[in-house]
């Protein structure tokens, strides 16, 4: 019988190894070749980003595509140091964790109102939030700024945090309403039986059921606010307000460019974003299919 059973065991295991074996069908060469393609396309700039990074300007210009001869270190002192790329980055940290906390529980109280609860005005509520899609931040950017001047917000972190939660909130709005539309209703309504108020059901049923649109609406939030550049360029004076893509243009000059240095703050300005995207990749795909499949 032991004899009977190692032999179908491994028959069995012999037909999962050809079952997990790929068909190399040319259609999929296509794919894999396509792919990785792509995947040269994205990664080549900023390998060679890091590895410019290390060398001098003259290098850069004689051989810009060689290993550096001399890895300069020095480059990333400097840049941290004398584009006060520490006090920059505490500045962007501190704007994009306000808009982001608020966005999320702002935007999730809205599409909770517009995907959950029936009544006459959602449809038209959800149009207005989605008209600030279209809207770009170019044709509202000098009245901001002279309603700013007025009640005294200009120059200000306050006063880059509301732009960032205005235009961030009609895409969170957008993405949550299908994330909570899709949610059981039969949840909600024994929730409701069991004798849930409103508050706890949108506590303690919608938000767990929700948790992968968040992963994916705040990773956009804090990418997006993180680069901004025009909003911060002209509502900040301050350099001690300054956030990080701003004082990255301090190394390019009208007459002459820092170019290692340059490269170098470059490198300390995408850390954090490839930290983030590392930490909470495997819940942004299974958010963006969760929400390709139920929408």
């Amino acid at each position: 019988m032991s004899n009977v059973k190692a032999m179908t065991n491994g028959s069995a295991g012999k037909q999962k190894k050809e079952k997990q074996k790929i068909r190399w069908t040319p259609t999929l060469v296509l794919i894999y070749v396509f792919l990785i393609l792509m995947m040269v396309i994205y990664l080549a700039p900023l390998l060679w980003t890091f590895m410019v990074s290390f060398k001098s300007n003259a290098e850069i210009f004689t051989s810009p595509f060689a290993l550096p001869k001399v890895i300069q270190l020095g480059n990333y002192i400097v840049a941290w140091t004398a584009g006060h790329l520490g006090t920059a980055t505490m500045n962007s940290f501190l704007v994009c964790i306000v808009t982001l906390i608020l966005s999320m529980v702002l935007g999730a109280m809205i599409s909770f109102a517009i995907g959950v609860m029936r009544w006459k005005a959602s449809g038209a509520v959800l149009t207005y939030f989605m008209t600030g899609m279209m809207i770009p931040v170019h044709c509202v950017l000098i009245p901001l700024f002279t309603r700013f001047a007025k009640i005294g917000l200009s120059n200000s972190l306050t006063g880059l945090i509301l732009p960032y939660l205005t235009f961030s909130l009609p895409i969170t709005i957008f993405i949550m309403t299908g994330f909570f539309k899709s949610m059981p209703h039969e949840l909600i309504e024994s929730a409701c039986i069991d004798g849930a108020n409103i508050y706890q059901i949108f506590v303690q049923v919608a938000l767990p059921l929700a948790r992968t649109g968040f992963f994916v609406t705040g990773l956009m939030t804090f990418v997006g606010n993180w680069n901004e550049l025009l909003l911060a360029m002209v509502f900040i004076s301050d350099d001690a307000k300054k956030t990080l893509p701003v004082s990255l243009s301090k190394f390019v000059g009208p007459y002459n460019t820092n170019y290692s240095q340059m490269f170098a703050a470059i490198i300390l300005a995408i850390i954090p974003t490839i930290v983030v995207y590392c930490c909470f990749s495997n819940q942004i795909v299974d958010g963006l299919t969760a929400g390709a499949v139920k929408g």
